[in-house]
């Protein structure tokens, strides 16, 4: 068995309703350091990361009409888990290895620049037990 191809885990990211009392909650319920809030028209989302000690936790929430969260927000009005993202070494081989495998990637499959400005790549969640998996160049 080689080396894995995912290595820590980067961010869970949640969809909120509301930004501000999903921070507050956990800035102030939870203890967590929490960011700022970051718009990021590109992608359709307004983000905010909960810094914690081993990972990340990413808050989103819809930004204009055609943001990529808003059908899940309709789905799940509470909000809800929206995806996990893993680092891996080199995206382009990860997804070569990926399709291979069998697993769709999504969008055109060239990497898009993340809210990290890392190239990023997400995976189909049928492919992945329901979960919807981004993986991000570390």
């Amino acid at each position: 068995m080689g080396k894995p191809m995912i290595g820590r885990l980067n961010h869970v990211a949640i969809v909120v309703p509301d930004l501000k009392a999903a921070s507050r909650i956990y800035r102030d319920v939870l203890g967590a350091r929490v960011s700022a809030p970051v718009d990021m028209p590109a992608h359709g989302v307004t983000t905010v990361f909960v810094e914690l000690p081993n990972t990340k936790i990413e808050l989103l929430h819809p930004l204009g009409e055609n943001s990529p969260v808003a059908k899940f927000l309709a789905s799940n009005p509470a909000g809800g888990m929206h995806h996990v993202c893993f680092e891996v070494d080199d995206i382009l081989a990860a997804r070569d290895k990926l399709k291979a495998d069998g697993a769709r990637v999504l969008g055109d499959g060239e990497p898009k620049i993340g809210a990290h400005d890392k190239p990023v790549l997400f995976l189909h969640p049928k492919d992945f037990c329901g979960t919807l998996v981004e993986i991000e160049q570390a």
